[in-house]
């Protein structure tokens, strides 16, 4: 979610109600500090969601396509896993007795929500049936475990079934397709695990939307839903009768996690926005990051800002860039208003690489006669590659609440994570800061009982 996904979206949510769009205010346009987070990782100029999420999370950077490891771990190579693990600031929080949550639109064992948890050479160790022979001989444990072994996390929300469930398990959704069954070689069912990890308290797990709208925040102290099995569908094509919105996911997690008189930490992703940049496809990859800021205006109006530290900021950027001299109002899907050299039409939005790459007979397709305006529309690309790539260069941090001052200037990225624990006290900050308006009545400094942060979009709430 670079600044020209933010800038896109901004447009098209005005465009979505009427208006011209240029002038629209998204919810996190009206944070009142922003910083540029610098996105490298330690071995790549051009970063994966792996290693930046290792960043924002835990403090450090990474190398590529590792999670929760430093720098001395590499990738693919289980050996180096142990000793190297570092801590997100998710896991401090529940340390000091915080509730936590992830949300998110991708499977909960992705990169972006497994590093606040989880600690793995390999991003793509989802399950057990996907680790190397000799990862599991040497102690490698996949990311699915992990979810529900090393941190007990409050609430989970979003898609990855399969992954938690021995192999050969029909899918409540699916049940008669065999490639979304259940894959668990060690025939664990990890959502009994999970359910059964604090008999005292009231934990429930749901797939479907009825069942998530019965659950009853105030006696619901646990809540896992997973909603697909791999990843959740992108919002154009959510069946809104069987699965909530990220909007409607992230409402109910804060509703249960701040019942917390300690606080909580909510970490929210809209991770399809990613996906759809992968794909070229802007429609869906806008519509995402329209939704993930409709969750960053919901989650307002749910918290408090003097007690909640909110961040919303990106992993990594795209390729994806919009321009051609469009006047003002020009529909953000649109053509620019002059052809281009070669006597075509052109697209406003265009992708520098990906599958949107087709020329026929040495000359760039003609448009014409094509519905550029259609959901699963292809933006034409510069260079041919079947996925388009990452960008480098800076993203936006949008952040409000207190101590989020302390975000301003060009900062490497893995300064998210010292911010957040040091706004909440966590380790290794061990003296609460001062808040920047108000104190207590007995002249202690009051910080944040919440924290909400989210990625790729990503929202974080934090109180």
């Amino acid at each position: 979610m670079g600044v020209s996904t933010v800038s896109a979206a901004r447009i098209l949510q005005g465009q979505m109600a009427g208006r011209s769009g240029e002038e629209t205010m998204l919810a996190m346009d009206t944070f009142p500090y922003v910083a540029l987070s610098k996105t490298y990782s330690v071995d790549k100029q051009v970063s994966d969601s792996a290693s930046t999420a290792t960043a924002y999370h835990c403090g450090v950077k990474a190398n590529a396509k590792t999670i929760g490891l430093s720098a001395n771990a590499a990738a693919y190579e289980c050996n180096t896993t142990f000793g190297n693990e570092v801590y997100s600031v998710l896991r401090r929080s529940k340390a000091q007795g915080k509730s936590v949550g992830i949300v998110t639109t991708t499977r909960v064992q992705h990169a972006s929500p497994a590093a606040a948890y989880a600690h793995s050479v390999s991003r793509s160790w989802y399950s057990d049936a996907d680790l190397p022979y000799s990862a599991r001989r040497q102690g490698c444990v996949d990311i699915a475990t992990q979810l529900v072994t090393n941190v007990d996390i409050d609430v989970i929300l979003g898609g990855g079934r399969m992954y938690m469930t021995p192999k050969g398990t029909p899918d409540p959704e699916y049940p008669t397709s065999n490639s979304r069954k259940g894959e668990r070689k060690d025939r664990r069912n990890l959502i009994d695990v999970w359910l059964k990890a604090k008999p005292n308290k009231k934990s429930h797990y749901v797939w479907h939307r009825k069942e998530f709208d019965e659950i009853n925040v105030k006696t619901t102290d646990r809540l896992m839903g997973l909603f697909e099995p791999k990843d959740m569908r992108f919002e154009i094509f959510r069946n809104s009768s069987r699965d909530p919105s990220i909007v409607e996911m992230t409402e109910k997690a804060i509703r249960i996690l701040s019942k917390n008189p300690k606080g909580y930490f909510l970490f929210v992703e809209g991770g399809r926005i990613d996906h759809g940049h992968h794909d070229g496809i802007a429609k869906l990859a806008l519509t995402e990051a329209v939704m993930l800021d409709r969750a960053v205006h919901r989650s307002a109006q749910l918290t408090s800002e003097s007690e909640t530290l909110t961040v919303v900021t990106a992993d990594h950027s795209h390729v994806f860039t919009f321009g051609g001299n469009t006047p003002r109002g020009n529909p953000i899907f649109g053509l620019a208003p002059k052809k281009a050299d070669d006597k075509m039409p052109f697209t406003s939005i265009l992708y520098a690489n990906g599958p949107g790459y087709v020329h026929i007979n040495g000359s760039r397709g003609n448009i014409t006669m094509v519905d550029y305006y259609d959901e699963e529309y292809m933006q034409q690309a510069a260079v041919p590659l079947d996925a388009e790539t990452h960008g480098g260069e800076d993203v936006a941090i949008y952040a409000k609440g207190p101590m989020a001052h302390l975000f301003h200037g060009v900062k490497e990225q893995n300064y998210v994570a010292h911010v957040m624990a040091y706004a909440a006290c966590l380790e290794p900050y061990t003296n609460c800061p001062p808040h920047p308006h108000t104190h207590t009545s007995t002249g202690c400094v009051n910080t944040p009982s919440s924290l909400v942060f989210g990625i790729i979009g990503l929202l974080w709430l934090f109180r």
